[in-house]
């Protein structure tokens, strides 16, 4: 299965939790269905990315990353990549290469979708993420690094985020509620490819 298959096939299946969610579920669906290279960045103005919010394992802290580049707090998250196998295996890599934390739990159950403006990639400026959101609990006592893209990574309380952006905070909700209620991955998510 390919790359663009298994995002497709994870979005035609996702339950949306809300009206604006299904509304971008459907947008996401039919833009892979439009575009056979919507997965990369090369497909203009919009494709999907994928994007891991890392919680503590009581979900009380929440990693974040400064982002060099947009100058704000965001999950961790980026492009995928041509040796990512899946949606979730490029949110996974993602994870691990912008906080140095190797052993991330992930769930492979997308959380919340986000589409935004991104300014900053491309060089005409009119690209629109369509990011898919993950979740992923960090091991006990795991150490973060600070990655080339990030200007500083750290630990945030859940209920005192540094920029309560409301995508930032509906996920972040989204993602305590599933942690406490029992995620549905069986276990950690296969080792991320390593390719960029």
């Amino acid at each position: 299965m390919t790359l663009h298959a298994d995002a497709l096939a994870v979005l035609d299946g996702w339950r949306a939790p809300d009206a604006e969610q299904e509304r971008l579920r459907v947008r996401y669906v039919e833009h892979l269905r439009a575009h056979p290279d919507g997965m990369t960045r090369d497909c203009r103005p919009d494709h999907i990315t994928a994007s891991t919010l890392v919680l503590n394992a009581d979900g009380d802290a929440v990693l974040l990353t400064l982002h060099a580049k947009a100058r704000a707090w965001f999950q961790l998250g980026g492009h995928c990549e041509p040796g990512d196998a899946t949606l979730a295996a490029a949110a996974l890599r993602e994870a691990v290469e912008e906080s140095g934390i190797p052993g991330l739990e992930l769930d492979p159950v997308p959380v919340q979708l986000s589409e935004h403006a991104v300014p900053f990639c491309g060089p005409t400026g009119d690209v629109h993420h369509l990011d898919v959101r993950f979740l992923a609990v960090a091991p006990e006592g795991a150490e973060h690094a600070v990655s080339d893209e990030s200007l500083d990574v750290r630990w945030w309380p859940a209920a005192a985020l540094p920029e309560p952006e409301p995508d930032l905070v509906a996920l972040v909700d989204l993602s305590r509620r599933r942690v406490r209620g029992g995620r549905s991955a069986a276990g950690p998510a296969a080792p991320p490819s390593t390719s960029r």
